[in-house]
């Protein structure tokens, strides 16, 4: 891999100060980047293709313009921009886990086919099915799926636009699991709830319902191959290093004894 180029600490320091109190511009920082991979490629066509006007983008259209607005200021990829910001926000909203940040993909503005988005009434099978076929396993797309821990919904219902997904939104944390399955959540979208129970994902709910440490794993690993969709891995640059807090976690790691480093570095990168 390439070295980071310089100009993305600058990114990271503007993004930090954007996305402060895990507010509403980091659940769309978490949500973009599934919106722009899902159609098989994290190619930035989401906000160059227009897709963002589509209803099954509904809710992402401003914060496109941000992104837009980001990519021109500092000068670097749109499909970068939507990727890295999502890696911000995670570690700037509580008990975010620490995803890998790539940069170098090659943006596109050709609009990717209408209609693969997953949607809220999509059977467990259609929606494993679509992930499948960007190379995300089931127990992947469970993980993903925890993302509507800090999630709001504003067009399911329109009559309880603003409800969270779970009882902490500002947190990142395994109360949309729990909650979900016990039907006590403000809001659960129905594939959610079809997803708690399913035969094939519902033994993974559960585990990740009682384990933030072994879900933070899986996401994190899930969403290590889920960036990177449609791109050559051995080209692009790591710029995890100057995500928020990378420093604190790196100076942790080597106070730590020499047996637990290696768990560390795998946390921080």
């Amino acid at each position: 891999m390439g070295q980071c180029p310089a100009v993305w600490s600058d990114v990271a320091s503007t993004l930090q100060t954007a996305f402060a109190g895990c507010n509403d511009d980091a659940r769309a920082a978490l949500r973009a980047p599934f919106h722009d991979c899902v159609n098989g490629a994290c190619d930035g066509s989401l906000v160059l293709g227009g897709e963002c006007t589509r209803s099954e983008n509904a809710g992402l259209e401003p914060y496109c313009d941000k992104i837009s607005t980001w990519a021109t200021q500092f000068d670097v990829g749109t499909a970068d921009t939507i990727q890295f910001a999502q890696a911000v926000a995670l570690a700037v909203c509580p008990g975010g886990p620490r995803i890998r940040a790539l940069v170098g993909r090659q943006d596109s503005s050709t609009p990717a086919p209408e209609g693969i988005v997953p949607d809220p009434s999509d059977s467990v099978a259609s929606i494993l099915a679509t992930f499948a076929a960007v190379g995300l396993s089931t127990t992947d797309v469970v993980a993903l799926v925890g993302a509507h821990s800090t999630a709001k919904q504003f067009f399911d219902d329109p009559s309880q636009a603003g409800a969270s997904l779970d009882s902490t939104p500002d947190a990142w944390d395994i109360n949309f699991y729990g909650q979900t399955l016990a039907g006590t959540a403000p809001y659960t979208l129905e594939s959610d709830k079809k997803m708690s129970t399913d035969l094939t994902t519902a033994v993974q709910w559960l585990d990740f319902s009682l384990n933030q440490a072994g879900w933070a794993a899986a996401f994190t690993s899930a969403m290590d191959k889920f960036t990177v969709t449609g791109n050559d891995v051995s080209i692009l640059a790591d710029c995890s290093s100057v995500l928020p807090g990378a420093a604190k976690i790196r100076r942790e790691a080597m106070k730590a004894p020499i047996g637990e480093r290696v768990f560390s570095r795998r946390i921080e990168t």
